[in-house]
């Protein structure tokens, strides 16, 4: 077991966006399981905080609001099952280097190392690859405090378990987690510029799949890709798609940041250099400002098989996107069983769009996209900007009625308090 550097306690005014202040009126950071349970048990309503990334009020509560950074941050491999037990309040940049010096890797990481474990499983968040699930279908186990300030534990395997892994907050302050490890592995990664968007109308699923991870980006009003980032395992050498008489793209001659007018010294390094999984894995660098830093964010995942015409749609309402847009992404994701996941039951394409820090310019925008998505039966990525309403999008994923029933260690098998049920958070509109 290690321990790892404990967070700053100081009280976060705004989110890491800085789009949402939060109103909460008490703010706790505990330094123990001991204090979290008193402080959860005590409160009426609680909403656990995390790295801020949530890009609306997820995270903000009206009664107390609670962050995990105080509490000893460890990792605990058990090499024989290929598992590792982390305490929530973990970010993936310091989980992965210490996986990896023990020879362990995670399967996929998002494009952001600076966020939490707990947090990023919580919301669905993911990476990219069509063999690659989202980040919370590693999760096999996890402990949480129940609003009444019981330790409880859920397992996959059990009944309700599905339903308890992208959980939104709604069950209780989640302390640790049991993911899923693999042995480390190296990725070399390679960025295109230029490649015409006529010929993803043939070769969209060619390409998505042409390396372990791939992102398309683009600024939605040029007829091409602004770069292609293929990130392949080292030993696969360079992307077979190369070959192909229809890739008229142009490797990039040197390291590329994603979105434009940023440095590349911000992303990981390119230009088919293989290095540890997670030095590639994602975009940027976990020792620089992630992204563009000044910005908000908005996705929407929708079943594979409609991704072209999908684009084409958003395509007629490009010059509207474009306008308060710093890039595009376009990634895939393989289907889960996690109920509220935006991957359920389905392999899918996201679309990720990363804003300007304008709310009001950029909410009618989103409206427009919703619109422009609707017969694709789009799910919005839970952490950040939609308007759609709550009740369509769950709906849609048609989740099993019936809640999770965490079981207390060592004690009989209770109910969770029905108070621990809190309304999920709101749309910005």
């Amino acid at each position: 077991m290690t321990s790892v550097n404990v967070h700053s306690e100081v009280r976060p005014r705004t989110n890491w966006a800085g789009n949402i202040t939060f109103g909460a009126p008490d703010f706790s950071c505990p330094a123990s399981l001991g204090e979290l349970r008193g402080v959860v048990g005590r409160a009426r309503q609680v909403r656990v905080l995390g790295t801020g990334h949530s890009f609306n009020d997820m995270a903000d509560s009206p009664g107390a609001q609670v962050s995990l950074a105080g509490l000893p941050l460890e990792v605990e491999v058990d090499s024989a099952a290929s598992l590792v037990r982390v305490t929530a309040g973990l970010s993936y940049a310091a989980l992965a280097g210490e996986l990896d010096r023990r020879g362990f890797a995670l399967r996929n990481l998002a494009s952001l190392p600076h966020i939490s474990v707990a947090g990023a499983c919580a919301t669905g968040t993911h990476g990219s690859g069509p063999a690659n699930q989202n980040l919370s279908a590693a999760v096999t186990g996890l402990e949480l405090v129940t609003a009444a300030g019981d330790v409880v534990e859920l397992s996959r395997g059990e009944e309700s378990f599905p339903g308890a892994v992208v959980h939104l907050g709604a069950l209780g302050a989640v302390t640790r987690l049991i993911l899923e490890v693999v042995p480390s592995f190296q990725v070399s990664q390679r960025v295109y510029e230029g490649l015409p968007l006529e010929v993803l109308d043939d070769h969209f699923a060619a390409i998505m799949a042409s390396g372990y991870s791939v992102s398309m980006f683009t600024d939605w009003r040029a007829p091409r890709l602004t770069q292609l980032w293929i990130k392949s395992l080292a030993e696969d050498g360079t992307p077979e798609i190369e070959g192909e008489p229809w890739f008229r793209a142009t490797p990039a001659r040197a390291a590329r940041n994603p979105v434009p007018g940023l440095s590349a010294d911000n992303a990981t390094a390119q230009l088919g250099e293989p290095g540890p999984w997670f030095e590639r894995l994602p975009h940027f660098r976990p020792e620089f400002t992630p992204s563009a830093g000044d910005e908000l964010q908005s996705e929407y995942l929708i079943p594979a098989e409609h991704a072209v015409p999908a684009r084409h749609a958003l395509h007629q309402v490009g010059e509207q996107i474009a306008a308060v847009l710093r890039v595009g992404e376009v990634r895939t994701i393989a289907a889960d069983e996690l109920w509220l996941s935006t991957a359920y039951r389905r392999d899918s394409v996201g679309f990720h769009f990363t804003w300007i820090p304008d709310t009001s310019a950029v909410l009618p925008v989103v409206t427009l996209i919703e619109r422009q998505l609707a017969p694709f039966a789009p799910r919005p990525h839970w952490g950040k900007i939609f308007t759609t309403p709550h009740r369509g999008v769950l709906r849609e994923l048609r989740p099993p009625a019936r809640l999770p029933r965490p079981r207390p260690p060592l004690r009989p098998r209770r109910q969770v308090p029905q108070r621990l049920h809190r309304p999920l958070p709101r749309p910005l509109s």
